[in-house]
C-alpha cells in the first residue's frame, strides 16, 4: 500500500467532499468594474520601462509555462490602482474566451504581471493547496465542468461558472502527497523537453548556416522562382471543399491540423486561393507566429484564406522543401519585421514575401541540404520516434495517474447536512 493509500484509508475513509472552486479562493475575478479603453489601453507600453510590468494575456501561458516576454507593459501607477487584477502571489489563471477556452496555469509569482483581459484569476485562500488545486482544474473532469458551460457564438465561460465549478478536497496532508507525486512526473517531463529544445536550437543554427547566402552562388527573389496561382470561381463552382484558413496550420508543427468544409453557398470571403501538393503557405497576419506549411496531397485542389501567401515552387530552380526551409530561417523573419503593416494584426504584403532574395545553389546541392534538415525536423518533430515520442508517452501516462488520483469517493450526507455512514 502507497503512502498515498494509508493517507486516504486514515484520514478519509469514507469519501471526500466536492467543493465549488469559489468557496476555496478568497477572490475570483477578471478585469471588470471600469473602462479598459480610458484606464488601461491607452496606457499600455510595447517595451519594458522602469516600474512596468508585463500584460499577461492567454497565449503567454499555459499549464506551468509562463512567458514573461510579453507584448505589452502597464506602468506601475496603473498597476497600483488594480490590486485585485495585479498577480502577485501565487494563483490560478483561466482563459474565457474564445479558442482558448480550457486553457489553465499556475501563475508562479516569479515576477509581479497584472491580469489582460479574457482571464479570469482565482486567488486561493491559504489553508488550501494551490498546487492541488492547479492540478485539479486541469483534469478531465474540470475541462467537462468547462464544456458543458461554455456557450454563444464566440465561446464564453463566466466568472460565475468558475465559481461553481467542483474540486474534490481531501485532507490537506492528501493534498500535499498528491502534488508530490504529480510534480515528479511533470519534473521528468520538463527534463526532456528541455533536451528537445535544446536540439531544436541546434537544429535551427544548422539550418541557417546551410541556408546562408553564398557571394558565388547566384541568387533570385522568391517571385523569379515561384509560379503563379488561381483563385476559384464560386458561382461556377458545385461541390465541397476542404478550407485551411490561419488557424487550420499548427505554428508548433508547421502543418495543417484540422480543415472546415464548405461550398459555394458557405465560403467565407477569404476563401479563395486554388491549393496543390506541395505548395508553400505562410502566413501574412502576425507574421512572426510563423505560421507555415506545405500542402500535403490529400489536400490537392483545395482552398485556402487569403491570409496565406501561397509559393508554388518552379521546380527546375528550386525543391519545394527548398523553399519551404528558406521561410522558416530567422534571416527571412528579419528582413520581414520592418515591412510589417500596423494594425489589429501586424502584416506583410504577398508582394514583400516573393521579394525575399534567395541564394539558389544546384538542384543536387539543394537535395543534399533538404535531406539534413529532413532529418533534424524528424528528430525534432516526429511523435513517433525519439525524444517526442518519449515525451508524448509521459504525458499521457501523466494524465491518466493524474486524473486517477484526483478522482474520489464523494462523501455522502443525510438531509440534516450529517455525514450519512
Amino acid at each position: 500500500m502507497s503512502k498515498l493509500d494509508e493517507l486516504i484509508e486514515e484520514m478519509c475513509p469514507n469519501g471526500v467532499e466536492y467543493k465549488p472552486l469559489g468557496d476555496l479562493c478568497y477572490l475570483v475575478t477578471k478585469q471588470t468594474g471600469f473602462d479598459y479603453s480610458n484606464h488601461i489601453k491607452a496606457r499600455l507600453l510595447n517595451h519594458k520601462e522602469d516600474g512596468a510590468i508585463p500584460y499577461m494575456q492567454t497565449k503567454f501561458f499555459t499549464g506551468h509555462r509562463f512567458d514573461y516576454n510579453t507584448d505589452y507593459y502597464v506602468p506601475r501607477d496603473i498597476v497600483e490602482k488594480f490590486p485585485k487584477i495585479t498577480l502577485n502571489e501565487r494563483c490560478l489563471l483561466f482563459s474565457i474566451v474564445g479558442a482558448s477556452i480550457g486553457n489553465v496555469g499556475l501563475f508562479p509569482a516569479k515576477q509581479m504581471c497584472f491580469l489582460g483581459g479574457a482571464i479570469c484569476v482565482a486567488k486561493v485562500k491559504p489553508e488550501y493547496c494551490v498546487d492541488f488545486l492547479y492540478y485539479c482544474v486541469e483534469s478531465h473532469d474540470f475541462q467537462r465542468q468547462i464544456v458543458q458551460k461554455t456557450k454563444g457564438p464566440q465561446a464564453t465561460i463566466t466568472v460565475d461558472d468558475i465559481r461553481n465549478f467542483v474540486v474534490p478536497v481531501p485532507p490537506l496532508e492528501v493534498q500535499r502527497e498528491i502534488v508530490r507525486v504529480l510534480d515528479n512526473f511533470t519534473f521528468l517531463t520538463a527534463e526532456l523537453t528541455a533536451e528537445l529544445t535544446a536540439r531544436k536550437k541546434q537544429y535551427e543554427y544548422y539550418r541557417e548556416q546551410l541556408l546562408s547566402a553564398d557571394t558565388e552562388i547566384e541568387r533570385f527573389t522568391i517571385d523569379e522562382c515561384t509560379q503563379k496561382t488561381q483563385n476559384i470561381k464560386w458561382k461556377d463552382t458545385v461541390g465541397e471543399y476542404d478550407y485551411i484558413d490561419l488557424s487550420s496550420v499548427d505554428r508548433e508543427m508547421s502543418a495543417i491540423c484540422e480543415t472546415t468544409t464548405i461550398n459555394s453557398n458557405s465560403a467565407p470571403s477569404r476563401a479563395q486561393q486554388i491549393v496543390h501538393t506541395d505548395d508553400v503557405l505562410f502566413g501574412t497576419t502576425r507574421p512572426l507566429l510563423k505560421r507555415c506549411c506545405m500542402v500535403p496531397q490529400k489536400y490537392d485542389g483545395q482552398i485556402a484564406s487569403t491570409g496565406f501567401c501561397i509559393l508554388r515552387a518552379q521546380k527546375e530552380k528550386i525543391l519545394p522543401r527548398y523553399l519551404y526551409y528558406v521561410i522558416s530561417s530567422d534571416a527571412f523573419y528579419k528582413y520581414l519585421e520592418p515591412l510589417q503593416v500596423e494594425g489589429s494584426y501586424p502584416s506583410v504584403t504577398n508582394s514583400n514575401v516573393k521579394a525575399y532574395s534567395v541564394s539558389l545553389p544546384s538542384i543536387a546541392v539543394q537535395t543534399r541540404i533538404v535531406r539534413v534538415l529532413d532529418n533534424f525536423e524528424v528528430i525534432c518533430n516526429n511523435l513517433k520516434i525519439g525524444l517526442p515520442a518519449e515525451i508524448e508517452a509521459r504525458r499521457k501516462q501523466y494524465e491518466f495517474y493524474r486524473d486517477k488520483l484526483l478522482t474520489f469517493k464523494e462523501k455522502q450526507f443525510d438531509c440534516c447536512g450529517e455525514m450519512d455512514y
